[in-house]
């Protein structure tokens, strides 16, 4: 009968003949490395929509805001992260982020909304 060896440290399997890991904790090493790249993507992107959001919640308290460009990119806004898009009939084009949203506006100003 073969031995079968932890694809994580290499020890001799006990027990069940489809195991692949000698212990929870090689289970969960060997996962957390292989899926280290793809984690750190997503957690970079979860870190700025929350840094997008929390500065329009900060910006717009009342619901209707008008605000600088120059405003949110002093408060480490990027334009680049957001949640979803919504064009209206007229044409008007909304970016949200959650339910905090930003319609651009002439002379570099955004209107700063929320969706209720």
């Amino acid at each position: 009968m073969e031995t079968k060896q932890c694809l994580e440290c290499g020890e001799k399997i006990v027990g069940r003949i489809d195991k692949k890991f000698c212990t929870d904790y090689c289970r969960n090493s060997y996962n957390n490395k292989v899926n280290k790249e793809s984690k750190n993507l997503i957690r970079n992107t979860n870190n700025r929509l929350r840094k997008n959001y929390k500065v329009l919640s900060e910006l717009n308290t009342t619901g209707k805001t008008k605000v600088t460009r120059t405003k949110l990119f002093d408060q480490g806004f990027d334009f680049n992260f957001f949640t979803s898009i919504y064009k209206t009939k007229t044409g008007n084009v909304y970016f949200y982020v959650y339910d905090q949203g930003y319609l651009a506006l002439e002379n570099d100003y955004f209107l700063l909304i929320k969706r209720e």
